[in-house]
C-alpha cells in the first residue's frame, strides 16, 4: 500500500495509487530492475484497440521509427490515454501555423537528420550533442503524463525518453549557472508559417532545480515510435506540471545562464504567460478560468474535469516552490 503525501501547497495532489514513490525513482537502481514490474501497469487503463488500430499509422509529416524501450516507473499510470490520431493531429506548433490542424499537414520538412544541439553559456566546455548520441545517453523509458495547456485542454501521453538531468550533467554546466534556456529549430523557408511579431527562434527556459527534477522529461518520442514532427521531433523537453508551452520542441541550443532567460510567450505577453507557468487553478489567465480542462477525445459529456494544482504532480515538484507567492510568480 502506497501512503499519500499530501501536497504542501494546497493539497491537490496526484493520488499515491497513480505513480510511483518518490523514493523510489530517485533511485536509479530501482528505476532499472523496477521497470520490468512497472510496465505492467504504465499502461491501466488504455484502449488497447487504440495501440493496433489504424489510427496509430501518423500522417506524412511525422514519419517514425520503432524505439527500444524499458517501462520507468516515473509514470502516470491509471488513466486512459489520449490515441496518437488526437496527440498528432491537435497541435500547438505556432512555426508550422496556428490552427491545430496546421502542424501535421505543414511540419512535413522539417529536417529531423543530421541533428544536433549546441551546449553554450556557463559550461565548462561548449560543446555540440548529436541526436544518435542523445538516442544512447541512457536507457530510452516509457513515461506517461497528463499534458495541460494553457489554453485549457489537456491530454494522456506516453512519451519516451528519459530524464534531462541525465543530458545536463554531460553537458558540465559551472556552480553559478541557475538557469537553462531551450532554443528551437528555426528556419523561415521551412517554418513560412510563422506569424509575424514574435522573436523567433522560439525559447523556453527552467531554473536549475526545475531542470534537474527527475519528471522533466527528455523527450526523443511517443507511443514507442520517435517523435512525429508535429510533436516537436526529432528531441524536445516535457515539464508535466507546467502549461504546455513550457516544453520547448524541436531543441537545437541548451545556454546555461547565471539570470532569468529570455522566454518566447513571457516575453510576448508577461501578463499572461509568467516566466514559471505551473498549473495553477486558483490563478486565472486574463482571458478564461483554469479551473477546469477539457480532455481531448473524450465525449462531450466527459471532456470537462477540475483542473489540479501543479497537473497532480504537486508531491514530486510542490518543495521546489516552498515559500514563493505563486500568483505573484505565475
Amino acid at each position: 500500500m502506497l501512503i499519500r503525501k499530501p501536497n504542501s501547497i494546497d493539497g491537490s495532489d496526484i493520488p499515491s495509487s497513480e505513480i510511483t514513490p518518490k523514493e523510489k525513482w530517485l533511485n536509479r537502481r530501482s528505476l532499472l530492475t523496477g521497470a520490468a514490474a512497472a510496465g505492467a501497469l504504465a499502461l491501466t487503463g488504455s484502449r488497447v484497440a487504440d495501440l493496433l488500430s489504424p489510427a496509430r499509422s501518423v500522417s506524412a509529416a511525422g514519419a517514425t521509427e520503432k524505439l527500444q524501450t524499458v517501462k520507468s516507473p516515473i509514470t502516470t499510470t491509471g488513466e486512459e490515454l489520449t490515441t496518437l490520431k488526437d496527440i498528432t493531429s491537435y497541435n500547438n506548433f505556432y512555426e508550422f501555423g496556428t490552427d491545430k490542424g496546421s502542424p501535421s499537414q505543414n511540419a512535413g520538412g522539417l529536417p529531423t537528420r543530421p541533428w544536433s544541439i549546441k551546449v553554450t553559456g556557463l559550461v565548462k566546455t561548449p560543446k555540440t550533442i548529436d541526436i544518435e548520441t542523445l538516442l544512447k545517453m541512457h536507457p530510452l523509458e516509457d513515461r506517461t503524463y497528463r499534458f495541460r495547456c494553457v489554453e485549457g485542454w489537456s491530454m494522456v501521453i506516453p512519451w519516451v525518453g528519459y530524464s534531462l538531468s541525465e543530458l545536463i550533467k554531460q553537458c558540465d554546466p559551472l556552480s553559478n549557472a541557475k538557469y537553462v534556456q531551450f532554443i528551437s529549430y528555426f528556419n523561415g523557408k521551412i517554418e513560412k508559417w510563422a506569424p509575424f511579431g514574435y522573436n523567433w527562434p522560439y525559447t523556453e527556459g527552467l531554473r536549475m532545480d526545475e531542470a534537474m527534477n527527475p519528471l522533466t522529461l527528455l523527450t526523443l518520442g511517443l507511443y514507442g515510435d520517435t517523435l512525429p514532427n508535429q510533436n516537436g521531433a526529432p528531441v524536445r523537453v516535457i515539464v508535466p506540471w507546467k502549461y504546455g508551452f513550457k516544453s520547448a520542441k524541436s531543441i537545437v541550443g541548451l545556454k546555461f545562464t547565471d539570470k532569468q532567460p529570455s522566454t518566447t510567450w513571457n516575453d510576448q505577453a508577461s501578463n499572461e504567460y509568467g516566466f514559471y507557468s505551473n498549473v495553477n487553478p486558483n490563478v486565472d489567465h486574463p482571458r478564461w478560468s483554469q479551473k477546469t480542462e477539457r480532455v481531448i477525445g473524450k465525449p462531450f459529456y466527459a471532456q470537462r474535469k477540475p483542473t489540479l494544482m501543479f497537473n497532480g504532480y504537486g508531491d514530486f515538484v510542490a518543495s521546489m516552490y516552498n515559500g514563493m507567492d505563486l500568483k505573484k510568480y505565475y
